[in-house]
């Protein structure tokens, strides 16, 4: 069998071969580490220059990185530039990156993240990839029809089921990390910069457990622990409610869910997301697999 990997991104590398993105990766030399005091973080400012591309706004700010929102001046079109924090960024996280790019050069797929750029550029390190519209977090907010619903369902375990299909674990997914774009496509971001940010905020005190599964919490993460995260994110599109520890079945907003869904994906739902993972779908191949089969049957009339 394969060993699992929990790679640097799980983005298709969309335009350059993985060795030209993992050189990118600069030279942790070229960052004067010594010169920064721990603790500090300098952002990047409105209408500041960073090689190519010019900063418009911030979009984001999470306890591993800062989003901006930058226009690529040699392409014309805007992106997005993720900016880890200065004092979370040292010489073994660069190379971990660097090493871990390269697992994730072969995921190429219409639910994958693709990046442009992984690097240090003028002496910070950052991450552009293209600008979506809104991650699934802020849409989650509005209203959606089931349709909806059902199709970023089945986009999100499109997208995952790619990198499982490599023994390639996310460690991270959430509705902030599902970039939406143009006609409601879905794009699943971050792969392995998750494991990196973990690890840091971990060792910095800081950050939460979110989508965890239980045995992730307990740092034993496997593709079983990515069916867990993806089982929740479906039942809060479902019914709006996010399943929280202990993770007792029947979930809160049960019975609007059996009232507008099928039987078939509120099972499916319940198997994704037991607490045992050996009662889970093994990976989310299977998941998907298993969804396909209900699909036709999901909403009810």
């Amino acid at each position: 069998m394969a060993p699992l990997l929990t790679p640097w991104q799980g983005d298709a590398i969309h335009g350059a071969t993985a060795a030209a993105v993992a050189a990118s990766v600069a030279n942790p030399q070229s960052l004067d580490f010594a010169a920064r005091p721990s603790g500090t973080w300098m952002g990047l400012r409105r209408r500041q220059r960073i090689g190519q591309y010019r900063i418009e706004g911030r979009l984001g700010e999470g306890g591993f990185a800062s989003v901006y929102k930058a226009y690529d001046t040699v392409e014309g079109i805007h992106v997005a530039i993720k900016a880890p924090h200065d004092y979370l960024v040292d010489r073994e996280t660069l190379t971990s990156f660097r090493q871990e790019v390269r697992l994730v050069a072969p995921l190429d797929h219409p639910n994958v993240l693709p990046i442009k750029t992984a690097g240090v550029i003028d002496g910070r390190f950052v991450i552009v990839t293209p600008l979506g519209i809104e991650s699934l977090a802020e849409r989650m907010r509005r209203r959606m029809a089931r349709k909806t619903v059902l199709s970023f369902a089945e986009q999100l375990l499109e997208g995952l089921a790619t990198a499982h299909k490599r023994r390639i674990i996310h460690c991270d997914v959430k509705p902030e990390n599902l970039i939406i774009f143009a006609e409601n496509r879905l794009r699943l971001a971050d792969f392995g910069l998750a494991r990196v940010a973990l690890r840091s905020l971990d060792a910095s005190g800081s950050g939460t457990v979110g989508f965890l599964a239980p045995e992730q919490a307990l740092g034993k993460p496997s593709l079983r622990s990515d069916v867990f995260a993806a089982g929740l994110i479906v039942y809060r599109l479902m019914s709006g409610e996010l399943p929280e520890w202990p993770f007792r079945w029947p979930y809160k907003g049960i019975k609007k869910v059996r009232r507008a869904y099928g039987p078939g994906l509120v099972d499916l739902v319940r198997k994704a997301t037991a607490v045992d993972d050996q009662k889970r779908f093994k990976d989310a191949v299977h998941l998907l697999r298993a969804f396909r089969r209900i699909e036709s049957t999901a909403i009810r009339d």
